[in-house]
Formats: C-alpha cells, structure tokens, sequence
C-alpha cells in the first residue's frame, strides 16, 4: 500500500508539559494538529521500524478520532504491530504494563488525565517508553524542537478499522491487535494482593463505594471489585465510561467528590470510599470519618506494603515529588531505607524504579504507584487500602491516627489559582524567585523563621541529568514548608499552586482544623507573593 507523505505547517505551542501535550479539543482538531504532533514523536525516536507500539486512551471525546489517525501514522512510519485496547480504552496504568508485559518499544496515550472532556474540554497526547514510563526529557524536548520545523508526516489513505472487536486486523504492512483492556492488568493485580483476605473482608460485611467518575476506571473496578473480589453490585458507581464524563470533572478531589465524603462522614456510611480520575492514574480515599490525604497515603502504604504478597520482602525505597508533603521521609528514616525527592512528573521516578532503588513512589496530587508499572495507579492504592485493611482488621481513621502517634503528623494543603493569566503568573514567579537570596533567617509571626529559601533543582542520581527552576521551596527551621509554582497540567492560561506544610511531633496536637493549623503559612505566602492583589482572586480555585 503508498505511503502518502503529506505536506503541512508546523505549530508552535506543541510542547509537552508535567504529562505529555495538553490543549483545548478545538486546538487538537486544527488541520493536521494531531498528525504533526505524532509525526514528531516518531521523528524523535531511533529503531521503530517493525516494532510494536501500544495505543489506547481514556476513552473522553476524540480519543477514536485520534487513535485512528495514529494507526495511520504508525504503519506509514515503520512499525510492525500495534496494540489497541478495545473501544480505544486503556487507563494510563493498564497501558504502562501492557507496553512491559508485551514488550513494546512504547506507546501512546491519549488522555488529558483529570482534565474535562467533551467538545468543549481537553485533550492529551503522551509518549511512553519501553519500560512503561512518560518519556524523559530529553526525549519530549526532541519532540518539540521538531515540531516547530516539520514539513510533512507519513500516513495511509486507509478505512477506520473496528476498535470494538477482540481480534487482528491489517492496516498497510502492520498488524493491529484489539485487546481486552481490563485482563492483563486485572491479572498483575493478583500477583500483588491478597484477593483471598480482601474477599473475606467482604464476605464478612464490609462495605465500600468506588466512584469511577463516569471515566476509564469503570471497567476496571467492575471486573476486579465486584467480579474477582466479590464487592456488591453498586458498589463501583458511575462506572460506564463517557466522552464528556457525564459533563462532570473527573478530578478525585474533596470539590467533585463531595458526596461521597459527606456520605462517608455519616453513621450509616460504608466503611470506605475511593474514586480514580479520568485515566485511571490518581485516587481518592476516605475512611469513615477519615480523609486521608495524598501525602498522607502515601506515607501510609509504604509504611504497611509488607501485609500485601508483592511486597512482603521489604521496600528498597520510597520516591515523593518535591511539593509533597515529608511525611513519607519518616517512614524510609525508620525503615532504613533511601528517600528520593524529585521534581513533580512520574517520569522522574522511572530512573530510581528501573535501577532498583526505590519500591514505591508518590505526588501529592493523588498519584501513588510502585515497581509493578512505571506510572501512578489508582486502582492499585485502593487495592493496596483494601489489603492492609483486610489484613490489619481495624477501620482507616484508627490506621491513620496509628500511624500519626508514632510518626507524627503534617499538616498539609494544597491552594490551586486555575486559569489565571500567563503573564501575571509568570511575573509573579520571577519576583517571588528574585526575592530567595534574602530570605533566609527572616522571621514571622509565631517564631516562624526562614531556614532555607530556592528554587528546586535536580540531579537525577542514577543518569546525572538535571532539572532546574522546578518549584520555588521556602523551609522553616521547625519543619514548615511552602513550596509555590505553576503547573503544566493546565490548558488555559496558568495554574498557580501553593502548598503549606507544617509538621506535629508525635506527642503533639493532631487533631487540628487543618487550615487553621497552616494560617501563619498562609499570610507568609501571602505577603510575599501578593498573590490575592496580583491575580484579583479572593480565594483559591480549589483547596485539597
């Protein structure tokens, strides 16, 4: 069959944030957007030719379009067999494995993650490398540079092929397998839990919710929740995926899950309560009167890994992006393991997974993971919840609070400004960074002095990459932090974030209102950034 080669225009806004290229629907559905976004991923990568490359997405609006333009683009550019989930659903931890299961040279995943979808929402596109993981950057720059120069892409004048049935199909040269998007990670699944304990503990009575936000978690948590693991029917809810996720925001978060922490906060609510995002990759957790922060969960998991069969030889260590909050160090410094800090993007922690040194890793921004893939998994955390539960044999609030007495607690918060403008928060950075130098050795209200002021850089330890200007950091000699810095996850304008973090000893108070608990934070951060005065905005988008 003729390969066309196709002339186009190069764009240049297609450089790829924390998670791949994030814009609007009616950006990526311009003339040829798509298929020269793609074309520079495979312009930037040696050795296609006759390898096997993974597709699938979370199923939100235009992922069929652009799966099909991507098997065009694919066969026409050398490679020898992709592998597409059924329907065109993959979540992005289901993908991570498929690509190391399989043995591909990589794939693409078609998701913008929490974002929303439908005509008027978002869309992503993100390259993943043969181990699974977000690809670093110095192969995500490649794909910018080439962006911006490209003259033309490869594809095939071929039909849409039918992403609904299990089965080969030939596209040109290239073999196009539809699979079963839920059975190979529903697999891997049982080879890290104890399904035996965890279906006792529903045997037995207890109750949970899984919200799967209208998003690709549907199919997952039916087949393993109330199939394998014999939960209820009902108990996954808003569990068919949709292009526009119901209209819905599908963000795990205390906004757009409210009613099920407010259910869970009553006498008559389930035991536990947990939801994953538009992907898959992110999660939510609440006990019964109990909502366990990210960084909170992730101290927790590590520190009770061991109850689960894939883990019960011990952690090598522990990974957290620098803005979440230090209560997994404790855990690696009692458990005498190494403790790694790294910028926010799960494609830091591939290094530190590939070389052995660490087991699980985490970002405040409900993404907890471990070795078993090379991206964050949502339904893992919970089936990792679900483990230590059945196995410990006492609710999540007596779990946490156990761990905050031996540990101690950190008080922590997460203050997101959404779309605001570029130039305002950007300007509002550079003053913010002009000021560190003199910072150190101030002191506020409350004996709050300033220990160290920067802006986070990383030396990677395994390949000696580094990675500059990745969030302004502001220490307190009491263990308080305040870290500010813009997101890459957004599609309109900026999204200013700030996280507060105060630490509590063991002995200490742990039952305070937590953002009364990080009010000196506030008006430090406040009064140094001027972020109200600057961006007009009364109060943060969204507090978590």
């Amino acid at each position: 069959m003729t390969i066309l080669t196709v002339k186009t225009n190069p764009y240049s806004d297609q450089k790829p944030g924390t998670s791949g290229l994030r814009k609007r629907v009616k950006a990526y559905s311009q003339p040829n957007y798509v298929e020269n976004f793609i074309q520079s991923i495979f312009d930037s990568l040696d050795g296609i030719e006759g390898q096997t490359l993974v597709i699938g997405g979370d199923g939100r609006f235009y992922n069929d379009v652009a799966i099909q333009k991507a098997i065009r683009i694919a066969a026409a550019n050398g490679f020898g067999r992709v592998l597409v989930g059924r329907g065109g659903i993959l979540s992005t931890p289901a993908a991570s494995h498929i690509i190391r299961h399989y043995g591909a040279f990589g794939g693409l995943v078609l998701s913008a993650s929490h974002n929303p979808g439908g005509p008027d929402g978002d869309f992503g596109i993100k390259y993943n490398i043969g181990n699974g993981g977000p690809a670093p950057e110095k192969i995500t720059d490649a794909v910018f540079e080439r962006s911006k120069v490209i003259e033309s892409y490869r594809t095939l004048d071929t039909p849409d092929i039918d992403l609904d049935t299990i089965g080969t199909q030939q596209v040109g040269g290239m073999a196009v397998e539809i699979i079963d998007p839920v059975a190979d990670y529903a697999a891997l699944m049982q080879t890290l839990f104890d399904f035996d304990a965890i279906r006792g503990m529903f045997a037995s009575g207890f109750r949970m919710t899984f919200d799967a936000m209208h998003a690709v978690t549907g199919p997952y948590a039916h087949a393993i929740l109330e199939g394998m693991l014999g939960a209820p029917k009902g108990t996954v809810i808003n569990g068919v995926p949709s292009p526009t996720f119901n209209h819905g925001h599908p963000d795990p978060n205390l906004v757009y899950c409210k009613e099920m922490h407010d259910l869970l906060m009553t006498p008559d609510g389930p035991d536990f309560g947990a939801a994953s995002d538009g992907d898959g990759d992110r999660n939510l957790i609440i006990g019964k009167n109990r909502f366990v922060t990210p960084s909170d969960s992730l101290a927790l998991l590590a520190a009770n890994a061991h109850l689960a069969p894939g883990y019960r030889g011990g952690i090598a260590g522990i990974a957290r992006s620098m803005p979440t909050s230090a209560a997994a160090d404790r855990v690696a410094e009692k458990l005498g393991i190494e403790m790694h800090e790294t910028p926010t993007g799960w494609k830091f922690f591939g290094n530190l997974l590939d070389a052995g040194r660490v087991t699980i890793c985490g970002e405040e921004s409900a993404g907890t993971g471990s070795n078993h893939v090379r991206e964050k998994d949502g339904l893992w955390a919970v089936l990792l919840w679900l483990n230590i539960l059945a196995v410990r044999k006492q609710g999540v609030d007596a779990i946490v609070r156990e761990h905050w007495r031996l540990y101690g607690r950190n008080y922590y918060t997460r203050h997101d400004y959404e779309e605001v403008d570029a130039a305002i928060a950007n300007n509002l950075v550079d003053d913010l960074r002009g000021q560190l130098a003199a910072l150190p050795g101030r002191v506020f209200e409350d004996d709050l002095q300033i220990a160290y002021a920067d802006d986070f850089t990383y030396l990677d330890p395994v390949d000696g990459s580094t990675s500059a200007r990745q969030g302004i950091r502001i220490g307190f000699t009491d263990g308080s932090r305040i870290v500010l810095r813009l997101s890459g996850t957004g599609t309109v304008g900026a999204t200013l974030r700030v996280y507060l973090e105060r630490y509590e000893a063991p002995d200490g108070r742990h039952d305070l209102d937590t953002q009364l608990a990080l009010e000196p934070l506030i008006g430090i951060i406040e009064s140094l950034a001027g972020i109200r005065a600057r961006t007009g905005r009364s109060e943060p988008s969204v507090i978590t």
